[in-house]
């Protein structure tokens, strides 16, 4: 598991003034249901499960069942029918926009297949940076101002 410290703005709420909170973001292994697309993530766990945040996939019991197949009457799908998965896509936690590993920025230098981790250090969101609205508010928006996308 990495941990890395990240920055994530919030907005103006009930008039008081934006602000941007300080947390911790777990990185760790996700895996995905062969049958229907779900994605555990141990940094999020199922605590309306029984599985509190931070579980890893490997300490899940042998009785697990991927929630969505199970509630669809799909059958139970156990620990068995999960792969490992990497996120290919980012998106920017600001404006919405979306990385994709797949296309690169290849306008901006970036290859297609550029994995989001070996993006540069002074990347920042193409978006989020031709808007001087958004950069008096939150600042140069670069790769800690994303999460990965689960679909």
């Amino acid at each position: 598991m990495v941990v890395s410290l990240c920055i994530r703005p919030s907005r103006e709420t009930r008039g008081r003034p934006a602000y941007q909170e300080l947390f911790l973001m777990a990185v760790a292994n996700r895996y995905k249901c062969r049958l229907c697309g779900y994605i555990y993530s141990p940094a999020r766990g199922e605590p309306h499960n029984g599985i509190p945040a931070g579980t890893p996939f490997e300490d899940l019991p042998e009785s697990y069942v991927c929630p969505i197949c199970g509630m669809e009457g799909k059958g139970k799908i156990g620990k068995w029918g999960f792969d490992e998965w990497i996120p290919t896509r980012y998106i920017c936690t600001v404006c919405g926009y979306v990385y994709d590993q797949a296309r690169g920025e290849p306008h901006r230098g970036i290859k297609a297949g550029t994995p989001f981790e070996k993006l540069p250090d002074t990347y920042r969101c193409p978006v989020c940076n031709l808007d001087p609205k958004i950069n008096k508010e939150f600042g140069k928006v670069g790769t800690s101002g994303f999460s990965p996308l689960e679909f």
